[in-house]
């Protein structure tokens, strides 16, 4: 497609064209009626008094230059209109449709082209700012690679990005764009992350990390085994997402649009029945320009679609409308300990013996051996640190049974091993005499330091006690004071976890309320209570033994979302990066998005009410009513442009403060020395 028909087809042509056969027409009647046919027009023809014919036929047609200013405008309109009839539909259009024939018919040719002209202009500027604020989208789709370099045949060759196979290396160099899903194989680098979590700080990637589509190289070489391609990718899956949230309606939105459904035909009757007994045609077609509610209309959506984008761009992925609007009530949040409030990567701290026939090794073996078929977060730190001290587990694990909020029961070479919590002892009738008691003891000092005891017993005897620590996140009691500063009264903590290590992270973290020992259906019920002392509650948690209580929740928010499919497409909210005070930041924002929603209801409704009186007080005509109709448009559209602000201005600071990476500066002074090195 050329310039000109991009041009034909682009939303400024058609008020472009209106405009400028108004202007003809307004300069052909200044033609026929000024000073200048005096110096146009011999006198001889004046002197035949053909004057006045002259002047006719230049009104004549400037009159027709404006009629077809007024078709040029109104067409698309009528069109509108007309589809809208066919689907029983009556809107906007139609109102304006009705007025400029009508205008046209009792020879207002002005009051029409002005009406169709004005209309047509909101019309672009509505579009051009739909365009605008979904700029988040676009940038989105803009950092979508289009070619990839691979590894084949011991060759480097350069393929469209969609043509990568699963399992192929690719080639990430200083600069180029990641075109993959994948993990590094080989190779250091910095990426910048900005397109899916929103952080403009690079991130440093070696051997194992996790890289996605989209993101950039600031420095360094990478090899990464492509894991997710096309629309497999986070970074298309984040597409899809905000693409489907920015045309999700609000509440308020679909309120508004069955209002407009009824007020619609209410102002055509207002103008048909004011029409009748006034018996005045131009006040009946005045009031159908004036009663549009076309800022009323696009107040919700313009909003919307800004406060998604902008939250997009921030790395926080807003199901839709109905979920933003929601968000802006949220009076409680429940979060979960392990990987929300804490980092999530346990370390083993602690292996006490309680046993004389064993050593601490041995405590530390059979603790292995029970946690090697375990899915439990917690098995992987006692399985490392058996691998390290040289008694990890070999061979396949045996039959392992978990046992919700108490542990697991295991059969390691034909005896039963059980590591878990008090009750599960109780369950499995290990007894004091057992040692029970003193485990107890033990575990009440471990979880008191914040640590998680695990009591371990082998053949009905306990053996011994294994500690695991989470540490607190540095930015975990700045989350929760934001959180209260951005409205909301009471931060729950959920966990399965014993109440002294929840206390003593709730201690660290400045967390108003604490359940603790809970398993997956009590933390739906401690949410259930949230909501019926009637707070609306947003639950953070990781989807998998919190997906009940996530479930329930007016709100599910799934943290460090990247990468994770499931997350993306499930909840509510879904926070990209792994930065807790990404939580009251999408809480701001769905605030201040509401805030403008009312604002912009409010400016539209108070204009069409002033409008309305000015008409009946007289001194509002067709055309001024259209013009401060279309201004009232306007300043919705600003207003809502304002969330596309960033409002901390975080992102700029970011860059402004960020240190150069040492692996960026280190690829800058030699990369190809670097790349040569990582394929041979």
């Amino acid at each position: 497609m050329n310039r000109l028909q991009k041009w034909v087809h682009g939303n400024w042509s058609v008020p472009i064209v209106s405009g400028v056969l108004i202007l003809i027409s307004f300069g052909l009647q200044y033609l026929g009626g000024g000073a200048w046919n005096t110096v146009l027009t011999p006198q001889w023809w004046l002197d035949a008094g053909a004057h006045a014919t002259h002047s006719a036929g230049v009104f004549a047609l400037a009159d027709a230059f404006m009629i077809a200013g007024a078709v040029v405008a109104g067409y698309n309109i009528v069109v509108k209109a007309i589809n809208a009839l066919l689907a029983k539909h009556i809107g906007i259009d139609l109102l304006v449709s009705i007025a400029a024939i009508g205008a046209i018919i009792i020879g207002n040719f002005w009051e029409a082209a002005a009406v169709t002209f004005l209309f047509a202009v909101g019309h672009a500027l509505e579009s051009a700012t739909m365009n605008k604020t979904r700029s988040a989208l676009a940038e989105l789709v803009a950092v979508a690679p289009d070619t990839a370099i691979v590894m084949r045949e011991g060759e480097q060759r350069e393929v469209p990005a969609r043509l990568v196979t699963m399992g192929e290396i690719v080639l990430v160099k200083s600069g180029a764009k990641v075109p993959v899903d994948g993990q590094v194989v080989a190779g250091t680098g910095a990426l910048d992350e900005a397109s899916i979590t929103g952080e403009s700080i690079p991130v440093e990637k070696t051997k194992s990390d996790q890289v996605f589509a989209g993101t950039v190289s600031r420095g360094g070489f990478l090899q990464v085994l492509a894991t997710g391609i096309g629309a497999d990718t986070t970074l298309a899956r984040i597409i899809h997402r905000v693409e489907e949230a920015q045309d999700a309606k609000a509440k308020t939105q679909a309120f508004i649009d069955r209002f407009s459904t009824w007020y619609t035909p209410a102002v055509m009757v207002l103008a048909l029945v004011a029409g009748l007994i006034t018996q005045d045609v131009v006040l009946a077609l005045t009031l159908l320009v004036i009663g549009c509610p076309g800022a009323l209309v696009i107040s919700i959506p313009v909003a919307i679609v800004a406060g998604i984008g902008r939250s997009a761009r921030n790395g926080i992925l807003i199901k839709g409308g109905e979920y933003l609007e929601t968000a802006a009530k949220i009076s409680a949040v429940a979060v979960d300990k392990t990987g929300t409030l804490t980092e999530g990567r346990p370390q083993l701290t602690d292996v006490v013996v309680l046993d004389p026939a064993y050593d601490r090794i041995e405590v530390l073996r059979w603790a292995a051996a029970a946690e090697a078929g375990s899915e439990h977060p917690l098995a992987r730190p006692v399985l490392d640190s058996a691998q390290e001290e040289g008694v990890g587990p070999e061979g396949t694990p045996g039959v392992v049974t978990p046992v919700p909020g108490k542990g697991i029961v295991s059969d390691v070479e034909g005896r039963q091993v059980l590591i878990g919590n008090a009750p599960l002892l109780v369950e499995y009738g290990v007894t004091g005499d057992g040692g029970a008691t003193d485990a107890a003891e033990v575990s009440g000092t471990l979880a008191a330091q914040g640590k998680t005891p695990m009591i371990v017993a082998v053949g009905g005897t306990v053996i011994g006690v294994v500690a695991v620590a989470d540490q607190v996140r540095g930015d975990a009691p700045e989350m929760v004071q934001r959180l209260h500063d951005a409205g909301v009264e009471k931060v729950v903590m959920l966990t399965g976890d014993t109440r002294l290590v929840a206390e003593a992270i709730g201690a660290k973290t400045g967390i108003d309320e604490i359940h603790a020992s809970l398993l997956p259906e009590d933390k739906l019920d401690a949410v259930s209570e949230l909501q019926k002392q009637g707070h609306t509650v947003a639950m953070v948690g990781d989807g998998v033994n919190d997906a009940p209580a996530l479930a329930t929740a007016n709100i599910g928010v799934a943290m460090g979302a990247a990468g994770s499919a499931v997350a993306v497409e499930t909840a509510d909210i879904a926070l990209m990066g792994d930065n807790l005070l990404k939580l009251p930041e999408s809480i701001s924002l769905a605030k201040r998005t509401v805030s403008v929603m009312r604002q912009n209801i409010s400016v539209a409704l108070v204009t069409v009410v002033l409008l309305l009186a000015g008409v009946f007080a007289g001194g509002v005509t067709m055309s001024i009513g259209m013009l401060v109709h279309e201004a009232s448009v306007l300043i919705v559209i600003v207003n809502a442009m304002r969330l596309m602000r960033n409002a901390r201005g975080a992102t700029a600071m970011a860059k402004e403060l960020r240190a150069p990476s040492r692996i960026t500066q280190a690829a800058e002074d030699d990369t190809d020395t670097a790349t040569a090195k990582a394929i041979t």
